[in-house]
C-alpha cells in the first residue's frame, strides 16, 4: 500500500490574459501546508474508488497499463474554493496509483492527459517541489477559442521557484457561498476575459512582478511581497470584472477590504476564483491576523472558516518522503 499526501495552493493570478502579448497566462501561487488530500492506493484487479476519483484512477490506470487500483481517501481538500483541489487531487491520485505498482512517474507529463496544467503550471509546480512558484505560461500563437483536448498541451515550464520563509503565514478564510468556477464554465470565462483583456495591465503586472514580488521573496520580506501580491490580484480583478461581477466576486470583496485594514495583515485577495480569502501574514501577527479573520466574517455577517497555515517547501509526499522530480514514465 502507498499512502500520498499533499497541501492545497494559492493562486494569486496571471501575468498576462492580452493576446497582444507573446505569453499568455504565466501564473503565480505558493503551496499551502494545509488544508491537505491524503490518500492510499494497493493494487487491485479492479478499480475500487470513491465516486469523485473514479474516473481519474481509470484514466490513470489506463494511461499506466495495469488493470486496477483500491483507492481509500483519508483527508480531502475543499472543492472549488480556490485551493486547487482538482489538480492537487488528481495528480495525488497518480502518484499513488504509480508507487503502488512501482512504476515511475513524471507528473508533469501526465497532468495534460488528466486536463490539468493547460492555462496555470501553479498546481502542477507546487505539487512537485512546493514553494512560490512563478510559471512561464503558453505561446500566445497557441491559443484557441476551443478548449483543446486533454493530452493535446505541455504545463507551463517554471520561470522562477523560492522557498517561503519558515515564518510567514497565510491566513485563509473560507465564507459559506457558492463554489468558485471550474470546468466548462470557468474555461468559458477565461476565453471571455481573454478576448477583451487590455495589455496595459499585463504591462503593470510585469512590473510589480520584477521590482516587487520576485525581490520581495527573494530577501523573505512578508510585508512587501503581501502588498505586491494583493496588488496583482486586484489588477487581475479588472480582466475578470464582468465576469465576477466585480474586481472580486461576491462577497470576497467585503472581506478583502476588511483584511487590507488590519495591521496584522499585508496583504489580502482572492485566490484564483474564489470564494477562499487570503492574507499574508508571519507568525508574530499570528493572533491578530486570526481575530482579523473572524472580524471579517462577522462585519459581513457571513459564516466561514479561519485557519492560519504556514507555507510548503516540498513536494507531495510518498510514503513519509518528499515527491522524487526526477522519476520517469516507466
Amino acid at each position: 500500500m502507498t499512502q500520498v499526501a499533499v497541501g492545497g495552493r494559492l493562486h494569486f493570478g496571471f501575468s498576462n490574459l492580452s493576446l497582444s502579448h507573446s505569453r499568455l497566462y504565466g501564473a503565480l501561487g505558493v503551496a499551502l501546508d494545509a488544508p491537505q488530500v491524503s490518500l492510499s492506493a494497493t493494487p487491485a484487479a479492479s478499480i475500487d474508488a470513491p465516486p469523485a476519483i473514479e474516473s481519474v484512477a481509470a484514466t490513470v490506470c489506463a494511461q499506466l497499463g495495469v488493470d486496477g487500483v483500491s483507492l481509500q481517501v483519508d483527508q480531502q481538500l475543499p472543492t472549488h474554493v480556490g485551493l486547487g483541489s482538482g489538480t492537487q487531487t488528481m495528480l495525488t491520485v497518480a502518484t499513488a496509483v504509480a508507487d503502488a505498482y512501482d512504476k515511475g512517474i513524471a507528473v508533469r507529463e501526465i497532468a495534460p492527459a488528466l486536463g490539468r496544467g493547460g492555462r496555470s503550471g501553479i498546481g502542477v509546480g507546487t505539487f512537485e517541489a512546493g514553494g512560490f512558484v512563478l510559471d512561464g505560461g503558453h505561446p500566445t500563437a497557441r491559443f484557441t477559442t476551443d478548449r483543446p483536448q486533454d493530452g493535446d498541451w505541455m504545463v507551463p515550464p517554471i520561470a522562477a521557484r523560492h522557498r517561503i520563509p519558515d515564518h510567514w503565514r497565510f491566513l485563509l478564510v473560507i465564507p459559506d457561498s457558492e463554489p468558485g468556477r471550474s470546468g466548462d464554465v470557468e474555461d468559458d470565462s477565461i476565453r471571455a476575459a481573454i478576448e477583451r483583456a487590455e495589455p496595459a495591465i499585463a504591462d503593470r503586472i510585469s512590473g510589480l512582478l520584477t521590482r516587487r514580488v520576485l525581490p520581495a521573496i527573494a530577501a523573505g520580506d512578508a510585508d512587501r511581497f503581501g502588498a505586491a501580491v494583493a496588488e496583482i490580484g486586484r489588477l487581475n480583478g479588472a480582466w475578470y470584472t464582468d465576469e465576477q461581477g466585480g474586481v472580486y466576486r461576491p462577497p470576497v470583496g467585503e472581506l478583502v477590504d476588511s483584511l487590507s485594514g488590519s495591521p496584522a495583515i499585508y496583504g489580502a485577495g482572492q485566490s484564483s476564483w474564489g470564494p477562499t480569502v487570503y492574507g499574508v501574514t508571519d507568525a508574530t501577527h499570528a493572533d491578530g491576523a486570526r481575530d482579523a479573520g473572524r472580524a471579517a466574517l462577522d462585519a459581513a455577517e457571513i459564516d466561514g472558516t479561519v485557519d492560519l497555515v504556514a507555507g510548503r517547501n516540498h513536494g507531495a509526499r510518498v510514503g513519509g518522503d518528499p515527491l522524487d522530480v526526477t522519476a520517469k514514465r516507466a
